[in-house]
């Protein structure tokens, strides 16, 4: 999303230039606007709120848009709570290894991804599970949460540990006959 939507901002800026350069090539001493045409709209009581207004909107959006890029995409650490009432951190990557290497083990699972996200109180995982050719989707897909995500979330001490499981088939060349 992000690369289209800098690809359209980028062609509507560079078509904009293009038609600011054309405009003003009427003759060398044109200019863009002349005295008349920024006149022309200052007896006209919504003109200035109207342009406030659409600046800020832009404004306001590409603060969004710049936050939006900062914001990180992956959780650093997931805080565990204790009995006595504090908490301990741990290790984001340490997490998501330790699942993958669950997921990895079991029966049908020849790769898996795993990547956390939400919050530090409220982690969400996503796997993703290249199954072999021996896999049964159903079985695997319930072994990953009746072992993997929920050993990984009564260890960390969560309340919940919902995940997004995406599973797709290894790829394998054509058996050739001889």
């Amino acid at each position: 999303m992000n690369r289209l939507l800098l690809g359209v901002l980028g062609a509507a800026l560079m078509a904009a230039g293009a038609a600011a350069l054309l405009a003003g090539r009427r003759s060398p001493d044109s200019v863009l606007l002349t005295r008349a045409d920024r006149a022309r709209w200052r007896a006209e009581d919504w003109w200035w709120p109207g342009v406030i207004a659409a600046l800020s909107v832009l404004v306001l959006l590409a603060l969004w848009w710049a936050l939006a890029q900062l914001r990180r995409r992956r959780l650093d650490d997931v805080l565990v709570p204790l009995d006595d009432g504090t908490g301990a951190r741990l290790r984001g990557r340490a997490l998501e290894a330790a699942l993958r290497a669950d997921a990895e083990s079991l029966s049908g699972v020849s790769h898996a991804h795993v990547h956390l996200h939400g919050r530090r109180t409220a982690p969400r995982a996503r796997v993703g599970l290249v199954l072999d050719a021996r896999a049964e989707p159903a079985a695997t897909l319930r072994a990953l949460e009746s072992e993997t995500l929920t050993q990984a979330r009564i260890s960390a001490g969560l309340p919940h540990l919902p995940a997004e499981v995406r599973l797709r088939g290894e790829h394998h060349g054509a058996e050739r006959a001889r």
